[in-house]
């Protein structure tokens, strides 16, 4: 019987690397289940997959095309579950450690910025003790705990400090009870105008990243479930990492928050790229 092949795969970029070939693994969580205002985000993964196949594979900044030379793998989407965002983070730390075990290099798309904490977790988990955490958002995300849970995506970087030294660059918005922790623990945060020699300093050697979309302004990636006016450019997010990936070893990073809007796939795009691009800012400065 002969075997018809129409179309890209359905894989980031369209591309496939073997598991044994891939440096770089898409881990997918479609989970939204504490937002508390837009919903969508379980919707992000795929789009932003779908939205990869029409990225072109060579880049005009690197100058070459990073995907022949890196491997990349997408798995299959993570079981959730939406009714504990406890467990669903489990899952999410079972398949990040996974990778890590692996030897290879873990990105998560989300799904709300609560998934993140499941790769927090595994981080810690594998011993990755000594490394900052530098987060992109509009939001602090400090509460110890919100609506009952204490694994809200409104929690996911009060989680994370639990574990490990975070920089957060584009906050604008939190509650007075955020307020009052940044200041009573001298939290490093930024807004969107900072340096990133100073947001650089400030990260240790080994960094993992977490982009909430909605660290974006609102007029460059408006499909966000809780958008603040005043954020970051792309130039201003692509320059930042491009430093972070030359001047420390970027171990892993995730993409959340993307709530796709039917007919509108500006963001989705934006995202895919992004992911695209810090691939290869990470791949460039291995070298």
């Amino acid at each position: 019987m002969k075997i018809f092949h129409i179309g890209l795969p359905r894989t980031f970029l369209g591309v496939q690397s073997d598991w044994q070939g891939a440096k770089y693994v898409i881990l997918s969580s479609p989970y939204d289940s504490t937002v508390s205002y837009g919903v969508g985000a379980r919707n992000g993964p795929k789009a932003i997959i779908d939205a990869s196949r029409q990225v072109e594979l060579y880049d005009i900044e690197l100058g070459k095309d990073i995907s022949s030379e890196c491997g990349i793998f997408t798995a299959d989407e993570l079981e959730v579950d939406r009714g504990s965002p406890q467990r669903n983070c489990k899952f999410v730390e079972e398949a990040v450690h996974a990778v890590l075990e692996a030897g290879k290099f873990p990105i998560l798309l989300g799904g709300e910025h609560s998934v993140s904490v499941g790769a927090f977790n595994a981080l810690a988990k594998f011993g990755k003790k000594n490394l900052s955490v530098l987060q992109i958002d509009a939001h602090a995300d400090m509460r110890d705990e919100y609506e009952g849970s204490k694994y809200d995506h409104a929690c996911a970087m009060a989680r994370c400090r639990e574990n490990f030294h975070a920089v957060s660059v584009g906050i604008r918005s939190y509650s007075s009870e955020e307020a009052e922790a940044i200041k009573k623990r001298k939290l490093d945060i930024y807004g969107s105008d900072f340096s990133a020699d100073e947001v650089i300093g400030k990260l240790k050697e080994e960094v993992y990243v977490t982009i909430d979309l909605d660290g974006f302004d609102p007029s460059e990636a408006p499909a966000v479930g809780t958008p603040e006016p005043g954020g970051l450019s792309w130039k201003q997010v692509t320059s930042l990492l491009r430093e972070v990936c030359r001047k420390r070893k970027v171990v892993g990073f995730d993409l959340v928050e993307l709530s796709p809007i039917p007919g509108n796939s500006v963001s989705d795009f934006l995202c895919a790229r992004l992911v695209y691009k810090l691939i290869g800012y990470v791949q460039e400065g291995k070298k």
